[in-house]
């Protein structure tokens, strides 16, 4: 997934989302201990995805805290 597609997603499912590519980075962690992988680059993309998916989650929190300021006249 891109940045944009994770801007589209809600607050729960971008969660939810992000569990599931964590989870999905273990199993594939735990294969490579075990035997070689048929595409290594996986990890390093799930990991992208992994940090691209959690900057849009604080992008989302901050701009939900951040105070409206409205300039003056």
């Amino acid at each position: 997934m891109d940045a944009k597609a994770f801007r589209e997603l809600g607050a729960e499912e971008l969660g939810q989302k992000l569990r599931e590519v964590r989870d999905e980075l273990f199993k594939l962690r735990l294969r490579a201990s075990m035997s070689q992988l048929e595409n290594p680059a996986r990890i390093r993309r799930l990991r992208r995805e992994i940090a691209v998916g959690e900057t849009i989650q604080r992008e989302s929190l901050r701009n939900q805290a951040a105070p409206k300021v409205e300039p003056t006249p």
